[in-house]
């Protein structure tokens, strides 16, 4: 999936000369955490975000005491020069890139211009999606050996269960290079037949394992 699919392209945007209270406003009134600054070209020259605007203020209790705060230009505490993507980036690369960069959200650029935005929520929302968390469902997960062909060989049990596959995840063998871990969103309440079916064919399931169940 590439970043088009699921970025949001009608940012909100304020300009390196609005202020302090300008940027609480439009964070408050449209329930947002960041906010992109933009120049009047439509570059962005800056990021803000609520960490920003809670260093630069003082405390709820003294607010009254110290208005000038306020006033400061957003200029004086943005992020410049901030981390950016584009559309056609895949969303695991995004994903790395909040990682390694340890950021909130990314602008997403094209032609030099602003055209949408991903935040951290935005991207947890698409993993919750494309593992199918959200649907109704059981997780099975499966210890196999690391060599081509064993995913299919696996699938096939599903086929002749048919049972709805809603996402399939690989992960490592932490305990041994020479197996990896498949992990199957299915849609059904019930897998305890499949599961059986699947340990007949020789693979190990790790989940679910619970006492009484054969291995």
């Amino acid at each position: 999936m590439i970043v088009e699919q699921m970025m949001t392209t009608n940012v909100v945007t304020l300009q390196a000369s609005h202020t302090i209270k300008d940027a609480i406003n439009l964070l408050r009134e449209k329930k947002i955490r960041h906010l992109p600054i933009t120049d009047h070209d439509g570059h962005v020259v800056g990021i803000v975000s609520d960490r920003d605007i809670k260093e630069a203020t003082p405390s709820n209790l003294l607010e009254g005491q110290h208005q000038d705060v306020y006033a400061t230009t957003l200029e004086e505490i943005m992020t410049k020069n901030p981390v950016i993507g584009h559309p056609l980036d895949f969303v695991e690369e995004v994903a790395t890139t909040f990682y390694d960069q340890q950021i909130g959200c990314l602008p997403i650029v094209s032609g030099g211009k602003l055209v949408g935005i991903v935040t951290e929520t935005d991207l947890l929302y698409k993993y919750i999606e494309l593992t199918g968390a959200h649907q109704p469902g059981s997780q099975i997960e499966v210890r196999v050996p690391n060599k081509p062909g064993i995913l299919f060989e696996v699938s096939k049990v599903f086929h002749d269960h048919h049972s709805n596959v809603l996402s399939v995840l690989v992960y490592p063998d932490k305990q041994n290079d020479d197996n990896k871990i498949l992990v199957f969103r299915v849609k059904t309440m019930n897998p305890l037949g499949i599961i059986e079916d699947i340990r007949k064919e020789g693979f190990d399931v790790l989940w679910p394992n619970m006492p009484g169940m054969t291995n």
